[in-house]
């Protein structure tokens, strides 16, 4: 009797527990089931704000919750991080990233870097040209670095000390063997304007910052980071084209979830993410916006950011000129 009794226990634990393995299992395939915070580490009305908030827009229908876009400006985009590093690691709040935070670790502005935290997607890309006066001497890629080579530290180049443009002008520099002098702006609108009034020679820009410019004879755009020609100007060669696989130039915008997020979270947030990116109104809205829409996983994600931290750190020395 004893032991019928306990085979009855028994079987009236294994049922708890095979109810409770499913309850967690329910709990799990509902999320999320609250909004999902997205904290955006710039100013509103930048670059990143504009695109992270049609992500923010769109991304609603495919969660089946609400992102509000929190904006966390400060210290070239890492003060906004460092909040995200500090919340809890449920799934229930993300960030936003670009390779700006591999060069603000770089050159100490941040202890933080890409590693500390969990990959979710990348979702946006933004080619960046390399862009001249149009009054300019060189009117092709390959004038523009015979002349620099010529006359090296002679071509101002316009840059936002220590971010990104600089990285890829000295990814240029380091390709070409080339020496260019810098010189520093807050931003990519004062660098633009300066190099349409002729204050400089040379700079990283974009179709949104620059396209206007071009097609109105001030600017010319010389060659193009992305992978393909963009059709917006199907004139421009890759840099890959002209011998160069290794100059991607491009802000690549992505997603980041706290360290220790449960894999199924950052799963379910990645799948829901790529099929936002098929999306044609999205991806209207992304292209209207300079950008155009990429998506990659986890695993392709966590790829681009270290094979891009380990340039950033090769380059970094050139970052301090």
């Amino acid at each position: 009797m004893k032991t019928n009794t306990y085979i009855t226990l028994g079987l009236a634990l294994a049922g708890i527990g095979c109810a409770a393995t499913s309850v967690a299992i329910a709990q799990d395939d509902a999320f999320p089931d609250k909004p999902v915070e997205f904290i955006v580490p710039w100013s509103p009305g930048g670059g990143s704000d504009t695109l992270m908030r049609l992500v923010s827009a769109h991304a609603e229908e495919y969660l089946g919750e609400a992102m509000p876009v929190i904006n966390m400006p400060g210290v070239s985009g890492t003060t906004g991080l460092k909040e995200l590093a500090r919340r809890d690691a449920d799934g229930y709040t993300v960030g936003q990233v670009h390779e700006g935070l591999m060069v603000a670790h770089h050159t100490g502005l941040t202890a933080q870097n890409w590693d500390d935290f969990e990959p979710v997607a990348a979702v946006t890309q933004s080619p960046q040209y390399l862009t001249v006066n149009a009054d300019s001497p060189y009117t092709t890629y390959q004038e523009f670095v015979e002349y620099a080579k010529a006359n090296p530290g002679e071509i101002r180049f316009g840059v936002t000390l220590g971010g990104v443009p600089h990285v890829h002008a000295a990814m240029m520099e380091d390709a070409e063997d080339l020496s260019f002098r810098y010189v520093g702006f807050e931003g990519t609108g004062p660098r633009i304007r300066a190099l349409v009034g002729g204050h400089i020679d040379a700079a990283i820009g974009d179709i949104s910052s620059s396209g206007e410019f071009v097609k109105n004879g001030d600017l010319r755009f010389l060659a193009v980071g992305s992978a393909e020609r963009q059709e917006v100007t199907p004139d421009v060669p890759t840099f890959t084209e002209l011998g160069h696989d290794d100059l991607k130039l491009n802000i690549v915008r992505g997603i980041l979830a706290p360290k220790g997020t449960p894999a199924d979270r950052i799963a379910t947030l990645a799948s829901d993410f790529e099929a936002m990116s098929q999306n044609e109104d999205f991806i209207t809205a992304v292209n209207n916006a300079g950008a155009s829409v990429v998506f990659e996983g986890p695993e392709a994600f966590g790829d681009y950011l270290e094979t891009t931290d380990a340039t950033i750190e090769r380059l970094a020395g050139k970052l301090a000129r």
